[in-house]
């Protein structure tokens, strides 16, 4: 199905700007970043999570390990989902019990997918604390789930898609709402 673009809301400055003032956020709340660790939820998570990182370090001087999480399985509409959507490895090369853990996605919906990212953290180890970043939230929540860190609230209809695009697997930076195009009869 087409999709037609209805607005660009971040363009490449905007969206360095955000994860700027979060990592800040970040930095503000954590005071032991030795205790601290960020996991990416597959796709964009992961690069948001390492762009993060990044900050941190050139704010710091403290390297965050970063991992990366396919929530896949713990996916509460796994038999609806597409058979042909590949399960990807989880890659978290240190123990996340008793750790900070900072949990990163790029868009917060209704929240199925931070619940079955906190299970299968709860499967590896127990974090000390769980805290969600995430580059846009747009609402309309089905659980009572809320992000610590948000680079753009964005009110949406449900009918519209918001769409990240990161340089690191797109080729840009941008965040779009698109709305899906009118089938013709």
């Amino acid at each position: 199905m087409e999709e037609k673009i209805k607005a660009s809301v971040m363009d490449p400055g905007k969206i360095k700007r955000v994860l700027y003032r979060m990592a800040t956020e970040i930095l503000e709340r954590n005071r032991n970043l030795k205790n601290l660790v960020i996991v990416g939820i597959r796709t964009r998570g992961i690069y948001i999570g390492k762009r993060i990182a990044k900050l941190i370090k050139e704010m710091e001087k403290v390297d965050i390990p970063v991992g990366v999480m396919d929530i896949t399985l713990y996916r509460d509409d796994f038999s609806e989902i597409e058979t042909q959507h590949m399960v990807q490895k989880t890659e978290i090369p240190f123990t996340v019990a008793k750790k900070d853990v900072l949990l990163v996605d790029d868009v917060l919906f209704t929240g199925r997918t931070i619940r079955a990212a906190m299970d299968s953290l709860f499967d590896i180890g127990r974090p000390k604390t769980i805290q969600l970043l995430v580059l846009v939230d747009r609402g309309h929540r089905e659980l009572p789930i809320r992000a610590d860190y948000v680079g753009k609230s964005l009110p949406t209809s449900r009918r519209e898609l918001v769409q990240v695009h990161l340089k690191e697997i797109d080729n840009r930076d941008e965040v779009l709402i698109t709305e899906p195009a009118e089938l013709k009869k």
